[in-house]
């Protein structure tokens, strides 16, 4: 039986993350990651723009016979996801929503920060969904856009870092939020400093350990996993030369990521 691969995207490295957790998770499935490097970042772009870049990379994904679609993007999925999960015949999953799930099921208080980039913050996304599980939440919330570029240059444990976290994170500290969900993908790289900086009363939820989570259990419930005996190939795709994605990649998977192909969209959808 030939099995089918799960597909990941994101705008960059930053679905890495995700991507580690779906291997430490599942380590007999085959993975195709597709990183938008040449046009990155989303954040700042329009949602008809990211609408747009989502469905030529999900095709480009669909194409190469995936049986699952993983969102490994915060702003693709604050504004694309329900669009592709009608348009495209496989389960999609976010990575929004399985945070929001585990930051409702572990807050005592009700009080929940969610850090992110500009584009998720100003989305709300993650408050709608934190309220759609528990109306009574408050939710606070913090755009953190420096957190992105410390974690891709690996400054993530010297004195610019730790005067940033404190920066952005001392009212959500104040206003004793419990529970501090890291809205996008880059900041579990950053996970010990924000731990340090928000203290030990505070449970960090990764959406990217949730999300994979959220994978297995699909794919467990479909009868799609492979037999844990098997181990899986990565293949990863990106839209810009490969070695700024190479380079910060092996930090973010913690170990070698394999052959990089660059593949243009265009072209692709030429040939479809």
């Amino acid at each position: 039986m030939s099995w089918r691969s799960i597909g990941i995207f994101d705008s960059g490295v930053g679905g890495l993350t995700v991507l580690r957790e779906i291997i430490k998770a599942m380590p007999q499935e085959d993975t195709i990651y597709f990183g938008d490097t040449a046009r990155v970042p989303y954040g700042t772009k329009s949602p008809e723009t990211v609408i747009r870049y989502a469905h030529e990379i999900t095709s480009f994904l669909v194409r190469r016979d995936i049986k699952l679609l993983v969102v490994a993007c915060n702003t693709v999925s604050a504004v694309a996801l329900n669009g592709l999960k009608r348009h495209f015949p496989i389960p999609v999953v976010g990575v929004i929503e399985p945070g929001a799930k585990r930051a409702v099921e572990v807050s005592r208080s009700g009080r929940i920060g969610v850090i992110g980039t500009a584009g998720t913050i100003k989305s709300s996304a993650y408050s709608r969904a934190i309220k759609r599980l528990n109306a009574q939440a408050e939710v606070l919330t913090r755009a953190c856009p420096l957190f992105v570029p410390l974690a891709e240059e690996g400054w993530i444990d010297n004195q610019v870092a730790r005067l940033t976290a404190q920066s952005y994170l001392q009212d959500l500290k104040e206003a004793g939020v419990d529970t501090l969900v890291l809205g996008c993908t880059h900041y579990p790289l950053l996970k010990p400093l924000i731990c340090e900086t928000m203290g030990p009363d505070v449970t960090l939820v990764d959406s990217a350990e949730e999300t994979a989570r959220s994978v297995a259990e699909i794919l467990s419930r479909k009868k799609l996993l492979r037999p844990p005996s098997e181990k899986g190939n990565h293949h990863y795709f990106v839209s810009d030369v490969p070695a700024a994605f190479i380079r910060v990649g092996n930090r973010f998977l913690g170990g070698r990521l394999g052959d990089v192909y660059q593949v243009n969209l265009d072209d692709e959808r030429e040939e479809g």
